[in-house]
């Protein structure tokens, strides 16, 4: 694994390393018993899939806690979905989880020698791309998604293709982009989400074309999304935070170089206040539930929020 995905989990592991001991060691304990028969990972409710597997590995892997009584049969549950047709989702998860298996447990999943294999996924990625420049979340689909197009940059990432037409993304995004600053995740949305305006300054960042000196507008907006519980909202609608909206949001002003525009302290405490007691996170106030995906949320903004000098933050 390589490039942005591996950047940011060496981030997270980093930060992680300065949680309390006591409180990795739940969480980790937690998405252990999570694991399914088959080895692999699956939401509130259904069976094992690549996507939820996806998230246990990342978060056991940036807690330090990913090991062969894991990796094991979590290869295995992905080796064998790598014949099946599953969505583009699971399998952008597929491609992650394996790069996570091999690089932190030496689990190789897809041998470097199956070009045929990865050849097959570029082919697939390329039915996404629309004449907009950007990709779709399905074959049919006739414009580009933001959240589909840092998936699909991503994938071509770790697959080790070039992605092709990069300019035309770029093109793409600017087109994306609301005058808050904020950016849409279809052309026809209403309103900028902190989601997609993460994914967009996560594909710039890929493709090397970020400039910060561009998005001092999108700081602002995303500044602003900072609600009084501490946590980010998904967008100006929304009345209350999410895990998954403050971590993209506080990602993406590491990467814009502004975490000093909003409170991390706060957000801080937002994060601690989503820990279900038993283990693990759940994703919003009015959740109850804790699930794989939302832990590595929390897990992850509070490894992030580690890694940033509060001192020059807001109070």
């Amino acid at each position: 694994m390589t490039g942005y995905l591996q950047d940011l989990t060496l981030r997270l592991a980093l930060g992680a390393t300065q949680l309390d001991p006591a409180m990795r060691l739940q969480h980790a304990q937690w998405i252990r018993r999570c694991q399914h028969p088959d080895g692999g990972f699956a939401g509130r409710e259904g069976e094992s899939d690549p996507y939820y597997t996806a998230f246990a590995l990342r978060s056991l892997w940036i807690l330090g806690e990913l090991d062969e009584s894991i990796a094991s049969p979590a290869g295995r549950f992905l080796r064998q979905r790598l014949t099946q047709r599953d969505s583009i989702i699971d399998l952008i998860s597929l491609i992650f989880g394996a790069a996570i298996l091999e690089m932190a447990a030496g689990e190789v999943v897809i041998e470097d020698a199956d070009t045929h294999w990865r050849q097959n996924v570029a082919d697939l990625l390329s039915t996404l791309r629309c004449d907009d420049g950007g990709f779709a979340k399905t074959p049919e689909g006739r414009a580009g998604s933001t959240y589909q197009t840092f998936l699909s940059v991503l994938c071509f990432e770790l697959i080790d293709v070039p992605v092709p037409q990069p300019e035309r993304i770029a093109d793409f995004l600017e087109s994306q982009r609301h005058p808050d600053g904020g950016y849409l995740e279809i052309r026809v949305a209403k309103r900028a989400g902190v989601n997609p305006t993460a994914a967009a300054i996560g594909t710039l960042k890929t493709l090397g074309l970020l400039s910060r000196a561009n998005q001092l507008d999108t700081i602002d907006f995303l500044s602003e999304m900072q609600a009084d519980e501490g946590g980010l909202t998904a967008n100006t609608r929304i009345p209350f935070a999410d895990l998954l909206s403050s971590f993209t949001g506080l990602t993406t002003l590491l990467d814009l170089q502004a975490p000093d525009q909003i409170s991390v302290p706060k957000l801080a405490a937002y994060a601690k206040s989503m820990e279900s007691p038993t283990g693990g996170f759940v994703g919003f106030a009015l959740d109850q539930t804790a699930d794989v995906e939302y832990t590595f949320y929390g897990l992850a903004t509070s490894a992030m929020i580690q890694t940033v000098d509060t001192s020059s933050t807001s109070s």
